[in-house]
């Protein structure tokens, strides 16, 4: 039956797919696990990958944007100092000068235009 399909098959997709599929069969009918990590299936996604890596860096900035307003109004829990504090890596800005709060205005407009951008 295999040999049917293998005369038939034209491009080297279809005989590469042909042999995919009855080695997935072989392996389900014995129990063997078959991994299709890495395999190309020739379907890609229909949103390109470039729209993905920005829209993954708007919802970063939102939460950043989130988080910092939360700190901004009161909120001292840790995850959200942790989460300040790295906004402001790299910069000599402690949070307990008496300018964080222009500070923290600062970076939220700085997020949101990075996002209109």
């Amino acid at each position: 039956m295999l040999v049917t399909y293998l005369e038939a098959s034209r491009e080297l997709c279809e005989t590469d797919s042909i042999l995919f599929g009855a080695a997935l069969a072989l392996c389900r009918i014995i129990g063997a696990k078959l991994s299709t990590a890495g395999r190309a299936t020739g379907q890609s996604s229909a949103i390109p990958a470039w729209r993905i890596r920005i829209e993954e860096r708007i919802a970063k900035a939102r939460a950043l944007i989130g988080r910092l307003m939360c700190f901004r109004s009161g909120n001292t829990r840790p995850r959200i100092v942790r989460t300040v504090r790295m906004a402001f890596a790299g910069i000599n800005v402690s949070l307990s000068q008496p300018d964080i709060m222009q500070k923290l205005t600062e970076r939220i407009d700085d997020q949101k235009q990075r996002i209109a951008a």
